[in-house]
């Protein structure tokens, strides 16, 4: 017969085992956050350091290290390098992550198409947790889902490709609902009151008989709470009209479709936890460049002579600086030269992506005889003497 039970050696073995695995967590745990540091030392700041403190590292580092003003090598680089510390230590989800799992983590987690959510979209622990019954990261989660929050809000971001290379920092004022000042002074208790806009109420069918019935009623405002109306404290209602100003920080080779997130900041309500505002970052088409991701493409128009015998030109990139390609070979139609590190500066903050041209050929309308005679002289110099 098979005992349920399990003897003390076996408990004692348990015991051993959960402690040592315990430990191992806690271990790479502590690797992870130790590999973590890169971001706060690009920053210059400690590890608690608040968002305005991270702010205003980020206003210095940018202005010391930025390409217009710092012409040493490598200023570029360290300057996308910046913007990205930046975009995770102010991102509580990506801050979160990085801290826990470090940049290869992070990196992972964004390549999974994560968005947030207050976590690791793949916690290593957190299915050995759960396993034994400890709940782990996923109980979170659940519970935050469970909270009813106003509508999420998204805005779209109109900038030019130029801001999407530089970075660039753009002040907005936004409006929105908020809470009135004293809006508890208008509210009373209702045991009926079951969460907002929901209020139930126990209905007698016969004697003995009781049946419960949930109906919708806007002055349910809590579990327990409902809203006086016509209150003095609150003349205008519920919520009143306020004007908000912030700053977007637009990082280095942001792309479109990006989200640029503030939490917490769409329309209050009585009950709710205000939504988020989302601004969607969309791009204006250049005039020269078309944008793929990390590369840059362009067209060029050149004359035959040069794409016979080789030429050099200057191309005003979208920071307005100013670099050289020279092509020496001979240069079919529609070729496509890659010119390495001239694309978007990377989302990771490592260098930069390439830049394609393609060469359109113009051939001459006409030609003289003369110079047809030349060219076959030149090209072809056993077919001119057999001519001869």
């Amino acid at each position: 017969m098979v005992s349920s039970q399990s003897s003390p050696k076996n408990a004692g073995r348990f015991f051993m085992t959960w402690r040592t695995l315990f430990h191992a967590c806690a271990l790479l745990s502590s690797i992870a956050y130790a590999n973590a540091a890169d971001f706060y030392k690009l920053l210059g700041i400690s590890r608690d350091a608040t968002h305005k403190e991270i702010k205003k590292a980020y206003r210095q580092k940018s202005l010391e290290f930025h390409p217009d003003k710092n012409k040493e090598e490598g200023a570029a680089e360290k300057f996308a390098e910046i913007a990205r510390a930046y975009e995770v230590l102010t991102d509580e989800d990506k801050k979160e992550i990085y801290d826990r799992y470090g940049e290869e983590g992070l990196e992972q987690h964004e390549q999974r198409g994560g968005r947030g959510g207050g976590g690791f979209g793949n916690d290593p622990f957190g299915d050995i947790f759960e396993h034994f019954g400890f709940g782990g990261g996923g109980g979170g989660g659940r519970r935050r889902n469970q909270e009813q929050t106003t509508p999420s809000v998204e805005i779209p971001l109109w900038i030019s490709m130029k801001q999407a290379f530089t970075g660039d920092t753009i002040d907005v004022e936004y409006v929105r609902q908020v809470l009135c000042v004293n809006w508890q002074e208008c509210t009373r208790n209702m045991e009926d009151c079951h969460g907002p806009g929901v209020r139930v109420r126990m209905q007698q069918l016969a004697p003995g008989f009781v049946q419960q019935v949930q109906q919708r009623d806007d002055r349910c405002i809590a579990r327990g709470k409902m809203w006086r109306k016509d209150c003095r404290d609150c003349p205008k209602g519920q919520t009143e009209t306020e004007k908000i100003d912030l700053t977007i920080d637009i990082p280095p080779g942001i792309r479109p479709g990006e989200r640029i997130s503030f939490e917490g900041v769409a329309d209050e309500k009585p009950g709710y936890t205000a939504g988020d505002l989302h601004f969607v970052i969309n791009e204006y088409n250049d005039v020269r460049f078309h944008r793929d991701r990390d590369h840059l493409y362009l067209t060029k128009e050149i004359p035959l002579v040069d794409a016979l015998t080789g030429f050099s030109f200057k191309l005003t990139h979208l920071d307005d600086k100013e670099f050289e390609v020279t092509v020496s070979d001979v240069t079919e139609c529609d070729h496509v030269l890659r010119v390495p590190g001239k694309g978007m500066p990377r989302r990771n903050g490592r260098g930069f992506g390439d830049l394609f041209i393609t060469f359109d050929v113009d051939f001459p309308d006409t030609l003289t005889q003369e110079q047809k005679d030349s060219i076959r002289k030149v090209l072809d110099p056993d077919g001119a003497k057999d001519e001869l």
